[in-house]
């Protein structure tokens, strides 16, 4: 009798351990399947969130080719009535002397937006689609990404021979070939460069855009000229033209176009180069219009909220 008690005791008791085994398994798959649709919910929630906050546009200084050009596309810059040419840049916005400068203020910003050059866009930043269209050499080639300028280098009439080789290598199609590579669209018209054995000690100064293209296609020509010496100074496009037409740089560099005023100098067109409207790797933000683009650098949009 004691015998068949305790073999019901123990299966009753092995019922009970497969039972609750079971419950804690569903429970389990429960929980895993619950976890996956919240998971799932919160990431469709993200997906689907619009930006909000204070927006902290980010422009550049007075005389920067990059303003000059990127006010100029988006209508920030316009006429009056006396046909002057006026810049409606909100003076409520922070001004960065320098592309490294805006793409480290928008880095560190999830409300942030400012415009670099594209050959120097970087993985610190996102840059946003203009119209649906993308910001890429490409497209910029097609003139489907509107937001473009030329990379301008100004000199007088009468350049001597050690900077008009420099010249000469740049629009050849090795120099051309480098402008491609750093991400600039280049024209090759089928020159070759054979070098020349250059040691001159030329002063190249302007755009802080122009300047890393510049530093590359240096470093190129002292391939086939070793000993050639190129002063490269970052001092803005405004700046460098006036040091072309002064004399004391042998080159200027412009990322724009050259005002009817700025004369005495001729200028050469070495690649064009589209504007990256960029914004930090958090934000929402995908796509804006040109039109949204000039209302949030002249003051008129001023939260993300607005952006429909």
């Amino acid at each position: 009798m004691k015998s068949r008690i305790f073999g019901k005791k123990i299966t009753l008791a092995v019922l009970v351990g497969i039972l609750t085994l079971s419950l804690a398994a569903c429970s389990g798959k429960n929980n895993a399947t619950n976890n996956t649709a919240d998971a799932n919910a919160k990431e469709d929630t993200k997906t689907e969130a619009s930006a909000e906050g204070a927006i902290n546009a980010i422009t550049r200084e007075q005389g920067s080719g990059t303003r000059s050009a990127f006010t100029e596309i988006t209508g920030v810059m316009e006429k009056d009535a006396d046909g002057n040419e006026v810049d409606n840049t909100s003076e409520e916005l922070s001004v960065q002397n320098s592309t490294n400068a805006v793409l480290t203020a928008v880095s560190n910003d999830e409300n942030a937006i400012g415009y670099i050059s594209l050959g120097s866009l970087n993985d610190t930043v996102k840059a946003l689609k203009v119209e649906g269209v993308e910001a890429d050499h490409d497209k910029v080639k097609s003139g489907d990404y509107k937001i473009a300028r030329p990379f301008n280098l100004v000199y007088k009439s009468d350049l001597d021979p050690a900077a008009q080789d420099l010249i000469d290598f740049i629009m050849s199609d090795e120099g051309q070939e480098i402008v491609s590579n750093e991400g600039y669209v280049g024209d090759p018209q089928g020159k070759k460069y054979e070098g020349s054995g250059s040691t001159a000690h030329l002063t190249i100064a302007g755009s802080t855009s122009v300047t890393p293209l510049m530093e590359k296609l240096i470093e190129g020509y002292k391939k086939y000229n070793p000993d050639f010496q190129g002063d490269i100074q970052a001092t803005g496009s405004s700046a460098g033209v006036k040091a072309a037409q002064d004399g004391s740089a042998q080159i200027g560099m412009a990322s724009r176009e050259i005002k009817p005023e700025e004369t005495g100098v001729e200028k050469l067109v070495i690649a064009m180069d589209g504007i990256a409207v960029i914004v930090n790797n958090d934000s929402l933000v995908e796509d804006l219009t040109i039109e949204q683009i000039k209302d949030i650098f002249t003051g008129k949009i001023t939260d993300w909220s607005e952006i429909k």
